[in-house]
């Protein structure tokens, strides 16, 4: 699937923190931080992969569902792919 440079930038660099974040969790929970602080990083966690995702999906819709026989998109794919980061 080609999707556009910048779009691609833009959710490397997003998946990047999220790995970052994901380490600062690892290490909060095993300083035995307060699950109040650790539950606020996996939400953020959460919600920037969901983002991540959404990019993807705004930006490459079309290429990344197959076309039925009447050339547009089969509306169940994207249905199930939309609710797949619901």
């Amino acid at each position: 699937m080609q999707l556009d440079g910048d779009v691609v930038s833009g959710v490397i660099n997003r998946l990047r923190r999220v790995e970052g974040q994901i380490g600062g969790i690892i290490r909060m929970l095993e300083d035995g931080r307060d699950c109040k602080d650790v539950v606020t990083q996996i939400a953020a966690v959460s919600r920037a992969l969901d983002k991540a995702g959404f990019a993807i999906i705004a930006s490459g819709l079309e290429k990344c569902i197959a076309a039925g026989e009447d050339g547009q998109p089969d509306r169940a794919q994207l249905e199930k792919l939309f609710l797949s980061l619901a």
